[in-house]
């Protein structure tokens, strides 16, 4: 049961205008003074809370009271106005200023400054123009503060607050109360259930069409993440009758509004799309039909060049390869692909190559940074993340973060390389096909065989199976991968045929096999902390757990808790902080799992915008009394508040879908029973190929034999394969 706790707030410790989570020292009528921390956005000292919350034991600041909800009144008497305005809460009022306003209207400052700012006039000092300003900026932060409060009422971030008032000014308020569902969309993407009952409290029907419309729009928002680009029509209509529990006429009549207003686009097919997401297929339908009919003049001594890559390189390029240089030469859009060990990096090495004897400049780039670190090690050139490469940041002339590359403002090179395109989702190609500049070649890199974008589309399948670009499969292992049985086994799997399981000395593959998950959870955290390191000489850092799935003894969030304290025990010198079902702690290895346009980074003295679902990084810091956690990623620092921490999660052991793109030294994989839509071919090929050099499975062959059999994909609703068919 709640407890409560009531007084004045006699300081702020620490305040994030961007979460509203604060620390604030609360005086009570009994003269005792306690700490309380929760949303409570925009604290000033001087102000009367009344809290509800639970008292807890903090291990290093004592006692402190959990704040769940409060309610907060302005201060009234004169000294408590004047504490209030001297803490600077209003933009331009200083504690001098503060002074003289007490000093002349005493108790009915704060309403003078709300209702009468042009009294403010009559101090001296203050001319009407300034007057103006001062209750203008009055008036805007306590509006601030109230639609803050209503949104921590209904478990709803502040934050919203501001991005509503950067949004819409003075009238934010107003158009929640219109449209609460607005906070459904970008850049709030508020959940469903909370953002539902917020709009039932302030008197929004279940049959509202407002409501309807919303449920529309969201089930198509929510399906993005399940990789569909659009949902057919007979399958969007019932999704969001059983949602809201209205009759599918009265969403058949929503929809139609919503095209009406250009919200969604609906085709012949019955595909109903996102507006933007179906602009963003037409225009990488568009940039692909075009750029596969251009072509390029080839040099007239292609045979020399590769003969002189050859002897520079020393290396015998097969006839594929030789293909895929030439076709890469003569075209202004060309897509490379094949498994491992069949010399992807060494053809890209010598296109690069080539690349340079024609005089022409080569931007290398991958959607994630270890993979861009990957293909600068591979290539020995600089590469990297598409997301820097378009240089993603805040554009003044419009207010928003976004590429700042595009067609107005298109990259200055003439060749882009991309790699692991398998990764490369429909909104991300759309920005790079906008990118390029229209004389400059564009080279896709990737394996069609590994697991899918996690966001909409299916890109590289659909350029694929469009059959318009030119593009080169290579199949042949050569001979020092083909000694490798990572690369051999990952090829059997690709085949539909059992991986090669027998433990020979000298190899990189091994299978241990056990049979139940206590006996193999033991195994995989002793191979961790002991053997891979003792027999080695690997770093913990450099072995990565894989597991299809999160949950069991064998996902991902159990293994996380063990690995951590294998690992990275708990030590007194080490702060923790606790978040939903994980416990932080410095030194940790964590995974940011969303993109985060907004989030702020620095690196020395450089700073930016924007951390990416992916990136892996080091607990460096954890700030008790500041409520922050410091994530040390490979190029830059990120600050989270303690209410952001649901962006993080351990990465000791990740799913394989979240491996995507990365490369790790050691890769132990977690082959225990799981849901069968996870246990399958697809994922257990990507599974292999994250390992370079060790891949060591712990497990059940049984289940080996299930995934290899299981070849079965979910389909994803793409419209792109059929708009480059019908060209």
């Amino acid at each position: 049961m709640d407890e409560n706790l009531e007084g004045r707030i006699q300081s702020v410790v620490y305040s994030n205008d961007e979460t509203g989570w604060a620390v604030l020292r609360v005086a009570c009528e009994d003269g005792s003074l306690h700490t309380a921390v929760g949303h409570i956005p925009a604290p000033a000292p001087g102000e009367t809370i009344s809290a509800k919350g639970q008292w807890s034991q903090h291990p290093a600041h004592g006692e402190q009271f959990s704040v769940r909800s409060a309610e907060r009144l302005l201060p009234a008497s004169a000294d408590s106005i004047l504490e209030y305005l001297s803490s600077g809460i209003v933009q331009g009022v200083g504690r001098a200023t503060a002074r003289l306003l007490v000093d002349t209207f005493g108790d009915e400052t704060l309403d003078v400054l709300e209702h009468s700012p042009e009294r403010l006039s009559s101090v001296r000092g203050i001319t009407p123009k300034r007057a103006e300003s001062i209750g203008a900026l009055f008036s805007r932060q306590t509006a601030l503060r109230r639609l803050m409060e209503l949104l921590v009422r209904h478990e709803l971030s502040p934050s919203y607050a501001l991005e509503l008032s950067k949004r819409y000014g003075g009238d934010a308020a107003e158009r929640l109360g219109d449209n609460p569902y607005i906070l459904l969309y970008e850049p709030f993407e508020a959940p469903f259930d909370t953002v539902d009952k917020l709009a039932a409290t302030l008197g929004v029907d279940d049959g509202d069409e407002r409501r309807l419309q919303a449920g529309l729009l969201y089930e198509l928002i929510f399906n993005l993440d399940q990789g569909h680009v659009y949902l057919p029509r007979e399958k969007l209509v019932p999704a969001a009758s059983g949602l809201l529990e209205q009759p599918e006429d009265a969403l058949e009549e929503a929809l139609q509004d919503l095209f009406c207003d250009n919200k969604v686009v609906a085709c012949q097919n019955g595909a109903v799309y996102l507006t933007r997401l179906y602009h963003a297929e037409k225009q990488v339908a568009s940039f692909i039909k075009e750029r596969s009919a251009q072509r390029k003049t080839l040099p007239q001594d292609m045979d020399e060049l590769i003969g002189r890559i050859e002897a520079e390189l020393g290396i015998r390029y097969a006839a594929l390869q030789r293909d895929a240089i030439t076709s890469a030469a003569g075209s202004s859009l060309m897509v490379l692909t094949g498994g491992p060990g069949t010399g992807k990096t060494t053809t890209l090495k010598g296109l690069l190559r080539l690349f340079d004897w024609m005089g022409l400049k080569a931007l290398l780039a991958a959607p994630t940074g270890r993979a861009a670190k990957r293909m600068s090690e591979l290539c020995g050139r600089e590469a990297s993340t598409i997301h820097r490469l378009l240089e993603f940041g805040f554009d003044p002339a419009l207010g928003v973060l976004r590429f700042l590359r595009d067609e107005d403002n298109p990259l200055s090179c003439d060749v882009v390389v991309l790699d692991e395109v398998s990764m490369v989702d429909i909104l991300l190609m759309d920005s790079i096909s906008r990118a390029i500049p229209e004389d400059a070649r564009l080279i896709l890199v990737g394996d069609p065989d590994q697991l899918p974008a996690v966001g909409p589309g299916s890109v590289l399948e659909d350029v694929l199976a469009g059959g318009l670009s030119p593009s080169v499969r290579l199949s042949e292992i050569f001979r020092q991968a083909a000694e490798s049985r990572i690369v051999t086994g990952a090829h059997s799997v690709n085949r539909g045929e059992m991986p090669t399981l027998k433990n020979e000395q000298q190899k990189d593959l091994f299978f241990m096999r056990r049979r139940d998950m206590l006996s193999a959870v033991e195994t995989i955290l002793e191979l961790c902390a002991e053997r891979l390191p003792g027999n080695l000489g690997l770093e913990p850092s450099q072995i990565q757990v894989l597991t299809p799935t999160r949950r069991g003894p064998c996902g991902t969030v159990s293994l996380n808790k063990a690995l951590q304290e294998a690992l990275n025990p708990a030590a007194p010198h080490k702060l923790e902080k606790k978040f939903g079902e994980f416990l932080y702690r410095e030194g940790d290895r964590v995974m940011q799992i969303r993109n985060n346009y907004d989030l702020p980074w620095r690196m020395g003295g450089n700073a930016g915008m924007g951390v990416f679902n992916g990136e892996i990084g080091t607990v460096a810091e954890i700030d008790l009394k500041a409520s922050l956690v410091t994530v040390q990623y490979d190029d830059k620092a990120v600050e989270y508040p303690f209410d952001s921490l649901g962006e993080l999660e351990p990465a000791y052991a990740l799913t394989v879908h979240k491996a995507q793109g990365s490369e790790y030294r050691a890769v132990v994989l977690a082959a225990m029973p799981g849901p069968q839509k996870l246990m399958t071919r697809r994922v257990l090929y990507t599974a292999i190929t994250r390992a370079r050099d060790y891949l060591i499975i712990v497990g059940q062959d049984e289940i080996i034999q299930s995934m290899v059999r299981n070849d079965k994909r979910l389909r994803r609703y793409t419209g792109l394969r059929g708009m480059l068919s019908d060209a």
